[in-house]
């Protein structure tokens, strides 16, 4: 029986051993890529934040939660605005009226037609809704007050004068766009005010009967 007798390289051929060794492809292959290596690196970046100088990550995770929710409500606010209820309710609360406004239907009519001749949409807009309030307070078929607003009007003048419900609702609307809410204002808004205005002076209201 033939016995291998042991080698004892030495040192360059036993780097240059190793070196081979090492360039056969199973060592190859076991290889660590380089996609490896950076996907490792950023790992212990991210366990590094998470882990924070105590070694506990609670509270580093606490404040990234709080901070992802914070950034979804501002993106929130940004692309829809403040939420609808909110924005509705603060205008329901808004009056039509100032406290010292004593006008007539025609004098805020006439006030409407020269902001419109003036290109002042907005205010024509205003007045035109304020002359259509108070030529229904003059007839007694809709009571306002200084502290009246548009959608408590609308819907009050509805009651009387249903068929022209859906167009009241619009024009509160219109008003309280361009009064509380910065909308601009165009001339097409002011015609259907003044349109609607025209009507209900010919309408004649749906008046409760008394039953005996």
């Amino acid at each position: 029986m033939r016995f291998d007798i042991p080698v004892d390289p030495t040192g360059p051929q036993g780097q240059e051993w190793i070196r081979g060794e090492l360039a056969k492809p199973e060592y190859q292959a076991a290889k660590p890529t380089w996609f490896d290596i950076a996907s490792k690196a950023v790992q212990d970046w991210i366990d590094s934040l998470l882990r924070g100088p105590t070694g506990d990550a609670w509270p580093v995770l606490l404040l990234v939660v709080v901070l992802v929710i914070v950034a979804l409500i501002v993106v929130a606010f940004v692309i829809f605005g403040r939420p609808r209820v909110n924005r509705r309710s603060a205008l329901d609360r808004r009056p039509v009226f100032g406290a010292d406004d004593a006008r007539s239907a025609d004098e805020l009519r006439r006030s409407a037609q020269a902001a419109a001749n003036g290109g002042d949409w907005v205010l024509a807009i205003e007045e035109q809704f304020r002359a259509i309030a108070v030529g229904l307070d003059e007839r007694t078929l809709v009571t306002v007050t200084p502290g009246t607003t548009a959608t408590h009007f609308a819907a009050a003048a509805a009651e009387v004068l249903p068929n022209e419900r859906h167009s009241l609702t619009d024009a509160s609307r219109a008003f309280d766009a361009v009064r509380y809410l910065d909308r601009p204002g165009t001339a097409a808004a002011y015609q259907q005010l003044v349109a609607l205005d025209q009507r209900l002076l010919e309408a004649r209201p749906t008046l409760p009967v008394a039953v005996p």
